[in-house]
């Protein structure tokens, strides 16, 4: 009884069109992730390089 209840809001969910947009943000935002994750080192680098840069330029612009 309870199995088929699940199943059929289950089915009600894909087949409804509302829940596409929610999808879709879920999946960018797993794919945005997977993308951080994977470059988890350059993206931390480069973060790195601007703050020692900003750093540098506002100790030559306080000087």
């Amino acid at each position: 009884m309870m199995l088929t209840i699940i199943k059929n809001g289950m089915k009600r969910f894909w087949k409804d069109e509302s829940g596409i947009g929610t999808l879709e943000m879920i999946l960018i935002l797993v794919v945005i992730l997977i993308i951080a994750l994977i470059f988890k080192d350059e993206i931390t680098e480069l973060v790195d390089k601007l703050f020692r840069s900003v750093n540098t330029k506002s100790e030559e612009f306080l000087e």
